[in-house]
């Protein structure tokens, strides 16, 4: 009889710790779930480093800018080994992102916002690419935010499997998509420029949430993480930031005769063009700009920038002024003056870190740069990873040009330390 009431006595007092300990679990989560700041340490499924497990390049030497370490680079580049190593195809992209968690768990990209600052200001980009599917994607997923839009422009002229790799990775996100009109992009023609308005366009159109604009191509690799340009971005305070310099006397054949496309290619004919329809002048400038939504809004709707982009069809690499140009025009949200005081070069704006041969030489004797430590292909460095240091260190975005075919180990030691940095360094 005793036993019995010690045994109900004893399971009442269990039921009752049991009690107060579920209460106590549930209440502590509710409390961490509301006040707590997300570990990082569950991350570790999305980091990059590893990534290449039969590679033995040191990337933290590469950046600290060991010369040892980049010359072990520059040999392995020439080997027969290199040369072979294998490389993923459109048609692999193509079965890959038939199952798109997989593809999306397997090539690891970050599918929630890292910051609260990140998710509250979303960036639109227009992304122009014509061939190296695996570029495209490590630049994709080295930008890639769920809160991000991003046009994808595909040239008319890439094949078709390219193209069907392309549409298959758009598919696998909900704010990834191709542009509704595709070009056919010649070098140096309007059709580049037109590329980017299309996709200007089909942004605006769709989501308005977002609040600036970067264009990009497929050469293109980001220097900063997504807080970073966030944290830029927003201190710009709804200004632009672009190449805009006084245009050089011998680029202005460029614009002031008119132009036409023949056997492929831009070529000048004899007829002068009329007077552009600005009081501005012509700015020389870059393809390449960062720019506010209410920017994109007037150079879609604004009747003087509109005959102004009918005018510009027919010259000779219209992007290099276009924008600049722009740039400069009262009243265009976010303009500066047109006077010599307010120009800016292309290592002043945000926009984009090209290296040029003939500007390139000892930093000490003034060079804006040094030598590329990769190849040039017209004039424009491909860089190598003796470049990254040194380009780290800039307060531009993106640089440009990189190619994995080049020097993939540049692209991988990028892409290792911003996952990295975006990862584990200055949360909010």
């Amino acid at each position: 009889m005793c036993s019995e009431m010690l045994r109900r006595k004893l399971r009442h007092i269990l039921r009752f710790k049991l009690l107060w300990v579920l209460i106590f679990t549930v209440g502590t989560w509710s409390f961490l779930k509301i006040h707590h700041k997300p570990n990082y340490l569950h991350h570790a499924h999305l980091e990059l480093t590893g990534e290449y497990p039969n590679n033995y390049i040191n990337c933290s030497k590469i950046l600290q800018d060991d010369q040892e370490e980049i010359q072990k680079v520059k040999l392995e580049l020439l080997t027969v080994s290199f040369r072979k190593r294998p490389k993923l195809t459109s048609n692999d992209y193509i079965n890959m992102t038939k199952d798109c968690p997989s593809f999306i768990k397997s090539r690891k990209y970050i599918m929630e916002p890292l910051s609260k600052e990140e998710a509250m200001f979303p960036i639109a980009y227009s992304i122009v690419i014509y061939h190296k599917i695996n570029m495209f994607d490590r630049l994709l997923r080295s930008i890639y935010a769920p809160q991000n839009h991003y046009c994808i422009h595909v040239d008319k002229k890439s094949p078709e499997s390219f193209l069907a790799a392309v549409k298959g990775i758009a598919s696998c996100f909900d704010n990834v998509f191709i542009a509704s009109q595709l070009e056919s992009v010649v070098y140096a023609s309007w059709s580049r420029v037109q590329a980017d308005l299309n996709c200007m366009k089909d942004l605006y159109r769709k989501n308005s949430s977002w609040k600036y604009l970067i264009n990009l191509c497929g050469m293109d690799f980001p220097i900063k993480t997504n807080q970073e340009i966030v944290e830029r971005l927003k201190a710009l305070k709804g200004e632009n930031s672009l190449e805009t310099e006084k245009m050089p006397a011998n680029k202005e054949a460029r614009w002031k005769k008119h132009h036409e496309i023949v056997d492929g290619k831009v070529k000048k004919m004899g007829t002068d063009k009329q007077h552009p329809p600005l009081n501005t002048p012509i700015f020389s400038g870059s393809a390449y700009f960062v720019v506010s939504r209410r920017f994109v809004e007037y150079v879609l709707e604004n009747s003087q920038i509109l005959a102004f982009v009918e005018w510009a069809k027919d010259t000779y690499s219209p992007d290099e002024y276009l924008w600049a140009t722009i740039q400069r025009i009262p009243d265009v949200p976010g303009a500066v003056s047109a006077s010599v005081k307010y120009d800016v070069s292309d290592m002043n704006a945000l926009a984009r870190f090209v290296k040029w041969h003939y500007f390139e030489g000892d930093v000490s004797k003034g060079a804006p740069y040094p030598p590329c430590s990769g190849i040039h292909i017209r004039s424009v460095c491909v860089f190598g990873v003796g470049d990254l240091n040194w380009m780290l260190r800039k307060h531009h975005f993106f640089a440009n040009k990189f190619d994995t075919d080049i020097d993939p180990f540049a692209v991988q030691c990028l892409e290792e330390y911003l996952r990295d940095k975006a990862l584990y360094q200055h949360r909010h």
